[in-house]
């Protein structure tokens, strides 16, 4: 399904239904989009530790084989691949080489295209890996790891569009 355009007061507005298109979501590093990017993925990760305790005395034997899980801690990690463009306006290899060679943290956002002002995901990474592939009479791509430095500044799940579909009794 694609997307529908709706007109309202003479201006163009987007209105988004069906699946979301991949291209529609956007990573940012130090304040523009990752150019040529031909995907990313943003993993969000819970660490855990098991806890095993005795069951009640009123529980059967096997109720004691199961163990509590509590979370301990929460990172982010952002992976991103591109192609290597000669004439790249955004943050392209050359930008995000200098960035990890400075050994500092950058800022990266993540969004919905045409919703820069609202990013549903926005904090200080450390780039953790950096790669290039120069195959030959093939396009030069590059890949790209981050991990978040701290706690994120944004993560907001109403940034991101998803209209519920309405029950009949709320029609």
């Amino acid at each position: 399904m694609k997307n529908n355009l709706t007109i309202e007061n003479n201006m163009a507005t987007t209105t988004k239904t069906g699946y979301c298109n991949g291209s529609d979501m956007l990573v940012y590093v130090g304040g523009k989009a990752v150019g040529h990017c031909t995907s990313h993925t943003t993993t969000m990760n819970s660490e855990t530790k098991d806890r095993a305790v005795k069951p009640v005395a009123s529980k059967g034997i096997s109720s004691g084989l199961w163990k509590g899980k509590g979370v301990t801690g929460l990172s982010i990690s952002i992976s991103a691949e591109g192609l290597v463009f000669y004439g790249e306006t955004e943050t392209g290899y050359k930008a995000l080489l200098a960035a990890w060679k400075a050994g500092k943290s950058v800022e990266v956002k993540c969004m919905e295209r045409a919703n820069s002002d609202k990013p549903y995901l926005k904090g200080q990474f450390i780039i953790s890996s950096l790669e290039r592939t120069d195959p030959a009479q093939d396009d030069s791509t590059y890949s790209i790891n981050f991990e978040n430095d701290g706690e994120p500044d944004i993560i907001d799940e109403t940034a991101i569009t998803e209209i519920p579909e309405t029950t009949e009794a709320e029609s």
